[in-house]
């Protein structure tokens, strides 16, 4: 819990519970984190083949992730605005999309460091 409050607000009526536990993020930052594992796992399981992660631009890579911010930011806006807050679920649902993104990036960019260090040693 006390990492968690670094990262996280951690409001209970903000955050699910486990075993009767408020567990110690938020529903958003829940996604997040569960986008980001899940999407590392797949990452790193089909890396792509020799070339593909280097034909993709920093441009395509930011539109993707501002794609992925999209449905945080819109929730953040909403809540913002309107003073309502979203239920956790689609505050949760909200979250994964920029984790598995985030995630995705940072598998490839290592996937890709280790091609071209292999490259560079000549095999």
């Amino acid at each position: 819990y006390a990492v968690g409050s670094v990262i996280c607000h951690q409001l209970p009526a903000r955050s699910y519970r486990l075993f009767g536990a408020q567990i110690p993020v938020c529903a958003r930052c829940t996604g997040i984190y569960l986008g980001a594992a899940v999407s590392a796992v797949v990452a790193a399981s089909f890396p792509p083949s020799s070339g593909t992660a280097a034909a993709a631009s920093q441009r395509s890579l930011r539109l993707v992730l501002l794609a992925a911010a999209a449905p945080t930011a819109v929730t953040l806006v909403f809540e913002w605005t309107t003073g309502v807050t979203p239920s956790n679920t689609v505050r949760f649902a909200a979250g994964v999309p920029i984790g598995a993104a985030i995630a995705w990036a940072v598998v490839r960019h290592a996937h890709d460091n280790d091609v071209a260090r292999r490259e560079a040693a000549g095999g």
